[in-house]
């Protein structure tokens, strides 16, 4: 083996460092399998950062490690939540998982945290998460602080509360899309919790030492973090094959039997939320018109919904993926700033080289790192140069949209929709003010592939004129996937 492990286990004895190791990737790319050798190997403990893994049930679905696996190494954090709870948040992963690090580092352990949940792994890396002891919510991240408020604010129009948000916090409503319910409530919730804004909140963050314009500092000075990555051609094979292992291994069945004791009188009751808790993970949502239809259904029909629940768990998953590794990129590989750690890039993609491409190299950095050399193996460099999308608040009144965002706009202006409004305009009042008719700013390919990807756009009221207010926050806008060398 090219590094060895006992010198790594001697040196992690003197001196804990790195710090912790977090293992990143797509669903797919073995994180699990290597983070269970590193753990075997350096005397190392395994913190699932995985928000559906958390939960008792669907271990198969929810690609959970065997029993057999988790004999080599010690794992925490897996299935000790009811699945029926739906207020577990990211607070409560983030103060159970920093008590175990420290615990952990008392015993001379080395933590790795491993998983694909993006906003479990940043609640451990940066202090991104409010002092108030509510969570900085990202788009899907299934928190929920005090659930019955939250839900309660939900309710009511987009519309209505986006109005109440521009009264008590309208740097926050300029940043936040009026369809956007889910965040608008949880700003709403934040300042009648805490009688200050949720913008000033994440400002006093910003402005900790360490912190910069896009959050807090590290919490950790010195982790290690690996990448696992693979040509999404490779990746896609390999994750359509894991889904027909994951039937072979008794998934329907897996579903059925939950569904029967966890979701059947949910959906009875015409209360079935599958954005809370165990209810969100990829693949159950897929199966259930198979899972709920009627029992008159024809054998036919029931295959039928079986091959359809097969095929968007297919595309669920591989959609997953590149979201997944999108968060990588944002965070890590295009986030200027000192309080961003660097990332080790490890290729996955022949997996018959995986100790040669993935388990030596790793290996490799451990061993300088805990000796306080620079690891012969250079980090990942990113080629292309970084571009930020401010959160602007714009207006279209040719097509009676709102878009958040710069390089949002900018793909609407060049949008065949807005030309179409425009072109309609002119032949309706062809010596009409041609100033009222907002041109197609300059941008580059990439802006508009990353722009058109995640558009945002939405019908409000006639009337509204273009407008751009400009706030203080900043997004990562890059959905094309960035060459990088290693």
């Amino acid at each position: 083996m090219a590094a060895s492990a006992g010198s790594v286990q001697c040196a992690l004895r003197r001196a804990m460092a790195p710090s912790l190791v977090v293992i990143l990737g797509a669903t797919g790319t073995g994180k699990s399998k290597l983070a269970i050798e590193i753990g075997r190997r350096l005397r190392g403990e395994i913190i699932s950062a995985d928000s559906m893994q958390v939960y008792q049930g669907l271990d198969i679905i929810t690609n959970k490690v065997t029993a057999e696996e988790r004999a080599q190494c010690r794992h925490h954090m897996i299935s000790f939540v009811d699945p029926l709870v739906s207020s577990y948040t990211v607070v409560d992963f983030r103060n159970k998982a920093l008590a175990l690090i420290d615990d952990m580092h008392s015993r001379n352990r080395l933590p790795v945290v491993v998983g694909g949940t993006n906003y479990y792994i940043e609640s451990l890396l940066w202090r991104v998460l409010l002092d108030t002891g509510q969570e900085n919510e990202e788009p899907g991240d299934g928190g929920e602080g005090a659930p019955n408020r939250k839900l309660k604010l939900e309710k009511l129009g987009g519309a209505e509360l986006h109005k109440r948000l521009a009264e008590v916090d309208p740097k926050m409503a300029a940043m936040l899309h009026p369809n956007d319910k889910r965040k608008i409530a949880r700003s709403l919730q934040i300042h009648e919790e805490t009688g200050v804004s949720h913008s000033r909140w994440l400002e006093e963050q910003r402005e900790q030492e360490g912190g910069d314009g896009l959050g807090g500092p590290l919490r950790y000075p010195d982790p290690c973090i690996f990448w696992l990555h693979a040509e999404m051609d490779a990746l896609d094979k390999r994750l359509d094959a894991r889904v027909d292992e994951m039937l072979s291994a008794g998934l329907i069945e897996e579903l059925r039997d939950f569904h029967v004791r966890y979701n059947l009188q949910k959906v009875q009751d015409d209360s079935q939320n599958y954005q809370q808790g165990i209810f969100q993970s990829i693949g159950f949502k897929e199966f259930h018109d198979y899972l709920t239809a009627p029992e008159s259904s024809t054998q036919q029909e029931k295959d039928t919904l079986r091959d359809k629940g097969v095929e968007a768990l297919k595309i669920a998953t591989r959609r997953y993926a590149r979201k997944q590794n999108k968060w990588v990129r944002n965070r890590f590989l295009k986030r200027p700033g000192d309080n961003v750690p660097v990332v080790y890039g490890l290729d996955v993609t022949d997996v018959s080289r995986w100790e040669e491409t993935v388990l030596n190299p790793a290996l490799q950095i451990l061993d300088s790192l805990s000796k306080g050399e620079e690891p012969a193996i250079q980090p990942i460099r990113v080629q292309e140069a970084e571009q930020r999308n401010k959160r602007s608040h714009h207006t279209c009144d040719l097509c009676d949209k709102v878009i958040i965002g710069d390089l949002e706009w900018t793909a609407h202006l060049r949008s065949k929709k807005h030309h179409y409004h425009v072109r309609k305009k002119r032949k309706l009042d062809p010596a009409g003010d041609q100033a009222q008719v907002p041109p197609a700013p300059l941008a580059s390919a990439a802006e508009i592939v990353e722009s058109i990807s995640e558009d945002p756009c939405a019908t409000v009221a006639p009337g509204c004129t273009e407008t751009s207010q400009e706030s203080s926050q900043d997004t990562r806008a890059t959905d094309k996937e960035a060459p990088v060398t290693v």
